[in-house]
C-alpha cells in the first residue's frame, strides 16, 4: 500500500507557520497555529477572454463551426458574402468561398468538415445547403424549410440539426441531417429565430432568441426538445459553443442593451455568468469544443465602421494563475534604471538614479535570494537601456548624464564592465532587445525634444540602422532577441501615451495588437517577441502586468506595488521587476506563471 511518504518523498514536516519549502501537493503541520495545511495550485475558478487574431474580412451576420484552435468562418455582409475562412490557433487564412453567397447561415461540423446551412440571400431566405471537407464546398440536397438566422448542432458534416429561424415567422421547426437526406423531427417548444445552439444529432442545446427576446433554454436528448432552465440575460443574435453539458453563450442583444458583452456557462443544469468578452458585439460566429474553450469573431460591434473583424478566445477554469511575490531588496534605491537576466534568481541591475545622486553607475547582480554589488559602469547615467538574458553577459547603451544624450555602450562579462562602439545616434528613454551582449537591438528613445523610431543593431562590434519603428516613441519597453523584439507603449511625438505594439523580424518592424492600458515608463521582459510582459507604468502610476503571448496582451497579476520607471528581466513564466518610483524604490519583486494557494484542514 502507498505511504505518504513515499508519495511526497517526505514524512510530514513540522514548522511554525507557512512551510516555504513546500511542494505543490505536500502537506505539513503548523505547529504555531496548531493546524495541518497544504500546498495546492492556484487556477482560474471560471475564464477569462483574450484577443486571437483579426478575420481578414471584417463582417457581420457571419457563422462558424469548430474549435478554438481549429475553426471556420463564413458567409456575411456587407452584400451577401461567401467568404470563408480557417483559423489555426493563431490566424483566420482565406480558403475556397461557399457556392451560394448568404448571411445569417448556420452550420456545424469540424473545420475540415463542416455544413453550411439556409441563411438568406438577395431574394430571402434560402434552403441551400454545403458540404465541406476541408478544401472546397459542395452543393448537397436543400433544407426542406429555408429559413435564415436558424441554430445548429452536430459533430460533422454526417450528421446534425438545424432548428429555429425565420422562414418568415420564427419557426419551432427542427430537421436532421444524416449526411445525405433532411428529415423533419419533433419541435422546439419554444418557436424563435437569432438563436444560438451547439452539441451533436443526440445531445444539443438551443438558447436565447426572438421574439419576443428570450433566454429560453431548451435540450435535445435525441428524439425531442425538454425545457431547462434559462439564461440569466435574455438575449438576441448571441453566439454559442460547446455540448448540452457543457457550454458558452456570448454576446449578443439584450432589452435596452444593444451591444452585450456577457458570458455565461452551462454546466448541464444551469446558467452562471462569468467574464465578459472584451469587445461588446451581436450578430458574430462562434466555435469552440466545450465551456472552457471557445472563440468569438465578427460581428458588429460599438464605434465605426460597426462592422468587426476581431476574434477572441476564451480559457475556462482550470488555468494556472500567475502571482508577483516579494524578492530581496537592491542595496541602492534607483529609478530610471535598466536590467538583464534570464529568469527571477538570475538578474542584473545597473545605472539610474536616486534622491541623493542624479546618476548613477552602481551595478548590482541577484542570485534568486540576494543583490550583491559589483563593479559599476564605466560612465554613470540615467533613462539607459539594457540588453542580455543572463547576468554574465549584457550590454548598456544609451541614457543621459550631466553632458547631455549619450550613445554609449559597454558590454559586461560576468565580472566588469568594458567600454565599446556608441550607438550611431545618442539618445535616452530607449528600448532594446538581446540575447547576450553581443547580438542586440535599441530603437526608439528620444535623441532631442522629440521621440523617435530609429533601430540600430548590434554584432558585437558595430551598431548599424535598419529599419525605423512605425510608431515614433520614447520611454517604451522591449523584449525578445535582436532578430524578433518586442516593442511596447510609450510616448509618441504629440507627447501622448500609447500601447502601440510592434515585432521585429529581423528587417523590419509590424504593427500588431495593442497592449489593453496605454502607458510609458513601463518595463518589458521575455526572452522571443511570441511570449513577454509588460510591467507597471504611469500615467497613473500603475501596477498592470499584461502578458504577450505573440498575438494579443491579456491583464494578469497586478504587482504588489504600482510602480513607474523600473527595470525588469526574464521570461514570460519567470521575471523579475526592480526599483522604480515614486518614492524611489529598493523593492524587488519576482514572478511566476503559476502560484500556489495554502489551504488549512480543519476539523
Amino acid at each position: 500500500m502507498a505511504t505518504y511518504k513515499g508519495t511526497v518523498g517526505t514524512a510530514v514536516v513540522n514548522y511554525a507557520g507557512n512551510y516555504p519549502g513546500a511542494v505543490k501537493g505536500e502537506l505539513w503541520y503548523d505547529s504555531t497555529n496548531k493546524d495541518f495545511k497544504y500546498l495546492y495550485p492556484n487556477v482560474t475558478a471560471a475564464g477569462s477572454w483574450r484577443t486571437g487574431g483579426n478575420l481578414n474580412t471584417g463582417r457581420e451576420n457571419t457563422q462558424g463551426t469548430g474549435i478554438q484552435t481549429a475553426a471556420l468562418c463564413f458567409g456575411g455582409v456587407p452584400v451577401p458574402r461567401g467568404v470563408t475562412e480557417q483559423y489555426n490557433g493563431t490566424n483566420w487564412s482565406e480558403v475556397n468561398d461557399l457556392n451560394t453567397g448568404r448571411y445569417n447561415a448556420t452550420g456545424f461540423g469540424t473545420y475540415t468538415s463542416a455544413i453550411a446551412v439556409g441563411g438568406s440571400g438577395d431574394s430571402g431566405s434560402v434552403a441551400n445547403a454545403e458540404l465541406w471537407n476541408g478544401t472546397n464546398w459542395t452543393e448537397v440536397n436543400d433544407l426542406s424549410t429555408a429559413r435564415s438566422a436558424a441554430a445548429a448542432a452536430g459533430a460533422d458534416n454526417t450528421s446534425g440539426l438545424v432548428f429555429g429561424g425565420n422562414v418568415p415567422p420564427a419557426s419551432a421547426t427542427t430537421e436532421s441531417w444524416n449526411g445525405t437526406n433532411w428529415t423533419e423531427v419533433n419541435d422546439l417548444n419554444t418557436a424563435r429565430t437569432v438563436l444560438a445552439g451547439d452539441g451533436i444529432i443526440t445531445a444539443a442545446l438551443a438558447f436565447g432568441g426572438s421574439p419576443p427576446v428570450t433566454g429560453k433554454t431548451e435540450q435535445w436528448d435525441g428524439t425531442s426538445w425538454t425545457e431547462v432552465n434559462d439564461l440569466n440575460t435574455a438575449r438576441q443574435y448571441l453566439a454559442g459553443c460547446g455540448t448540452s453539458t457543457s457550454s458558452l453563450a456570448f454576446g449578443g442583444e439584450s432589452p435596452g442593451t444593444a451591444y452585450e458583452a456577457k458570458t455565461e456557462l452551462w454546466d448541464g443544469t444551469s446558467w452562471t455568468e462569468v467574464a465578459d468578452l472584451s469587445t461588446a458585439r451581436y450578430l458574430f460566429g462562434g466555435a469552440g469544443a466545450s465551456n472552457t474553450s471557445g472563440l468569438a469573431f465578427g460581428g458588429n460591434a460599438p464605434g465605426s465602421p460597426g462592422v468587426s473583424a476581431a476574434t477572441e478566445e476564451w480559457t475556462g477554469a482550470g488555468a494556472a494563475i500567475g502571482a508577483w511575490a516579494t524578492g530581496g531588496d537592491m542595496n541602492t534605491a534607483k529609478k530610471q534604471t535598466a536590467g538583464a537576466g534570464e529568469s527571477s534568481s538570475n538578474g542584473l541591475a545597473f545605472g539610474g538614479e536616486n534622491p541623493g545622486t542624479t546618476y548613477l553607475a552602481v551595478t548590482e547582480s541577484y542570485n534568486g535570494t540576494n543583490w550583491t554589488e559589483v563593479n559599476d559602469l564605466n560612465t554613470a547615467r540615467l533613462l539607459l537601456t539594457g540588453a542580455g538574458h543572463a547576468n554574465t553577459n549584457a550590454l548598456a547603451t544609451g541614457g543621459e548624464n550631466g553632458s547631455g544624450n549619450l550613445g554609449n555602450t559597454e558590454t559586461w562579462n560576468g565580472s566588469s564592465w568594458t567600454e565599446v562602439n556608441d550607438l550611431n545616434t545618442a539618445r535616452r528613454q530607449l528600448a532594446a532587445s538581446g540575447a547576450s551582449n553581443t547580438a542586440a537591438l535599441a530603437f526608439g528613445g528620444a535623441p532631442g525634444p522629440s521621440p523617435t523610431g530609429l533601430t540600430e543593431t548590434w554584432n558585437g562590434t558595430n551598431w548599424t540602422e535598419v529599419g525605423d519603428l512605425n510608431n515614433a516613441r520614447s520611454d517604451l519597453a522591449g523584449a525578445g532577441t535582436n532578430t524578433a523584439g518586442l516593442a511596447f507603449g510609450g510616448y509618441n511625438p504629440g507627447a501622448s501615451v500609447v500601447g502601440n505594439t510592434e515585432t521585429w523580424n529581423g528587417s523590419s518592424w509590424t504593427e500588431v495588437n495593442d497592449l489593453n492600458t496605454a502607458r510609458a515608463y513601463l518595463a518589458g521582459t521575455g526572452l522571443t517577441n511570441t511570449a513577454a510582459l509588460a510591467i507597471g507604468g504611469s500615467p497613473p502610476v500603475r501596477a498592470f502586468t499584461e502578458e504577450w503571448d505573440g498575438i494579443s496582451w491579456v491583464e494578469v497579476a497586478d504587482l504588489s506595488t504600482a510602480r513607474q520607471s523600473a527595470a525588469s528581466n526574464g521570461s514570460s513564466t519567470s521575471a523579475l521587476v526592480y526599483g522604480g518610483s515614486p518614492p524611489v524604490m529598493v523593492t524587488t519583486e519576482e514572478w511566476s506563471s503559476s502560484s500556489n494557494v495554502v489551504k488549512t484542514l480543519t476539523d
